[in-house]
C-alpha cells in the first residue's frame, strides 16, 4: 500500500506561469503534486524550487500526446496505490492571435487540439482514479470566455468552448459528488506576455501582401494596446491561490473570476451588443465600421 498520506494532485502545463505557480502552491498546502511537463529540464527546475523534498513529481505530459497521458496517469495510479486522486488541474494551454480571415486552418485546429481537445483527453485519463477519491477538476478558462477581443477569435473560440465543456462534465459527474470548477482569469503576467509582442510580429511576417495591407496596422495596435494591460496585470500566485481554494472548498462556486480587471471586464461583456462592439473598438483601436470601404471608394 502506498504510505504517502498526503492529498494528491495533478497539475497540467506546470512549466511556467499559472501551472507553474499552482504546482508550487498546492505543494506548500500539503499535497504531493504530479506537474506535467514537456520537458525533462523544465521538471528538474520546477522540483528544485518545490518547498521540500519528495512533494512534487515532475511527469513528462503532452497534453496532445495519448501515450503521455496514459503513462503519466499509469504512473500516478502506481503511486496512490488504491487511494484515489483528489484533484487535476487541467491548465495546459496555447494562445493564438490572428485575423480569421488569414489564420493558417491547421494553426486554428492546433489551439484548438491544445485547448481543447487536450484538456478532456487529460480528464478522460485521470477520471477513474478521480472518482476513486470523489475528487475535484480545475479547468483553466479565461475571462475571454465571456468576451472576444479583435484578432482573439482563435483563443476566445477554445475558452468559450473549455466553459462549455466544464458545464457537461460539472452535471454529469455529479453522481459521484465529483465537483468540476471553472476558473476565469483575466490579466495576468506571465512569460507569455514577454512573448507577445515577438508572436505578434512573427505573424505578420506571414500574412500575405494583401493581408499586411488589410490588417497589419490594427492589429499591430490591438498588440501593443493588450501587451500594456497584460504587463500590469496579477502575479499567477493570485491564481494559484483561488486555485488551492477552489480545491478544499466544502462546497466550491462553478466558476471564480480572478486577476486585475476580472470583475469590471465581466460586467462590460453584459452591455448590449452594438454597445459593446464600440467599447471594444474604441479600447483596441480599431478603424470605425465602414471606414475601410470609404477609403477605396475616395481611391477611385
Amino acid at each position: 500500500m502506498n504510505s504517502c498520506l498526503r492529498r494528491h494532485a495533478v497539475v497540467t502545463g506546470s512549466a511556467s506561469g499559472i501551472g507553474r505557480a499552482t504546482a508550487l502552491r498546492l505543494a506548500a498546502d500539503g499535497y504531493h503534486v504530479f506537474a506535467g511537463v514537456r520537458r525533462e529540464a523544465d521538471g528538474s527546475a520546477l522540483a528544485a524550487d518545490a518547498p521540500g523534498a519528495g512533494i512534487l513529481t515532475p511527469v513528462i505530459l503532452d497534453v496532445t500526446d495519448a501515450g503521455q497521458i496514459t503513462a503519466a496517469a499509469q504512473a500516478v495510479r502506481g503511486h496512490l496505490a488504491g487511494r484515489g486522486l483528489d484533484g487535476l488541474v487541467d491548465n495546459a494551454g496555447v494562445g493564438v492571435s490572428w485575423p480569421m480571415e488569414l489564420i493558417p486552418l491547421d494553426m486554428l485546429r492546433r489551439q484548438l487540439e491544445v485547448n481543447v481537445v487536450g484538456q478532456i483527453a487529460v480528464a478522460q485519463g485521470f477520471l477513474p482514479l478521480i472518482r476513486e477519491a470523489a475528487g475535484r477538476i480545475i479547468m483553466l478558462g479565461s475571462i475571454g470566455d465571456r468576451l472576444t477581443i479583435p484578432f482573439g477569435g482563435p483563443l476566445n473560440a477554445s475558452k468559450y468552448a473549455v466553459h462549455a465543456l466544464t458545464d457537461a462534465l460539472r452535471l454529469e459527474l455529479g453522481p459521484w459528488d465529483i465537483k468540476v470548477v471553472l476558473i476565469e482569469p483575466a490579466s495576468i503576467r506571465t512569460p507569455a506576455v514577454a512573448k507577445l509582442a515577438a508572436d505578434a510580429e512573427r505573424a505578420v511576417n506571414e500574412f500575405s501582401p494583401a493581408g499586411r495591407e488589410l490588417y497589419a496596422d490594427a492589429y499591430r495596435g490591438m498588440v501593443r494596446r493588450a501587451l500594456a494591460r497584460e504587463q500590469d496585470g496579477s502575479d499567477p500566485a493570485v491564481v494559484a491561490a483561488v486555485i488551492a481554494g477552489a480545491l478544499s472548498a466544502r462546497r466550491p462556486r462553478r466558476r471564480y473570476l480572478v486577476g486585475k480587471d476580472a470583475h469590471v471586464l465581466a460586467v462590460l461583456a453584459r452591455l448590449p451588443g452594438p454597445l459593446l462592439d464600440a467599447v471594444r473598438r474604441r479600447i483596441f483601436g480599431l478603424p470605425r465600421p465602414g471606414s475601410a470601404t470609404q477609403g477605396d471608394r475616395q481611391a477611385s
